[in-house]
């Protein structure tokens, strides 16, 4: 006589990092496509297969979670400080439209000014993306420059970023998502350097 098959085996329950971690893929995914103030939270909670009530478990509200997906958007931003600027101006006019930033020559922070274009016009969102930047990628690129007014020109070096990537990836500026932008790579490496250098350094390179 034959044996029963064994029951199947339950289904395992989410663990709470793999839930935060869930919620907020499907967050930085929807922020992103549709801005802050068009992302609802039950429209998150879906993608993310959870319940809505968990959001608000994990992060408190809407502000709290947009908050946390800033920071990790702007984690990898890339570094441009002299030693760093041959290949940031790279991957600034080379690097790929897909990935979200990131320090690797292939990777392109489009993403990061996605989730910034779509949500700044939400004045609490917009602040809560200026906080972020000044705690967190300018402050470490104020840290890594050489010399004074760091802070400045590490907010410099971020508008500069911030213009070629708009006007690229976004626009699609034909001088600068064409086939040949690697001929303009020295004449970004050496504005992104007469702002990270100071003036006594501008002719060592």
């Amino acid at each position: 006589m034959s044996q029963d098959a064994p029951p199947p085996a339950p289904a395992r329950r989410r663990d709470s990092a793999a839930t935060r971690a869930a919620i907020l893929s499907a967050a930085r995914e929807t922020f992103t496509q549709r801005g802050y103030d068009a992302a609802g939270l039950r429209e998150i909670a879906h993608a993310a297969e959870v319940d809505t009530r968990l959001i608000s478990r994990y992060f408190g509200s809407k502000e709290g979670l947009f908050a946390e997906v800033v920071d990790l958007a702007y984690e990898k931003s890339m570094m441009m400080t002299p030693e760093h600027n041959a290949q940031a101006a790279r991957t600034l006019l080379t690097g790929g439209h897909e990935a979200p930033g990131a320090t690797g020559a292939d990777a392109a922070p489009a993403e990061g000014l996605l989730l910034t274009l779509r949500s700044a016009s939400n004045p609490r969102a917009a602040a809560i993306m200026r906080e972020s930047i000044e705690r967190n990628y300018q402050q470490r690129l104020a840290d890594a420059l050489p010399g004074t007014d760091t802070e400045g020109r590490a907010a410099l070096l971020i508008a500069i970023c911030a213009g070629v990537l708009l006007n690229r990836h976004l626009l699609g500026h034909t001088a600068l998502d064409g086939p040949d932008t690697e001929r303009l790579i020295p004449y970004l490496h050496a504005a992104l350097d007469a702002v990270a250098k100071m003036p006594e350094q501008q002719g060592d390179r």
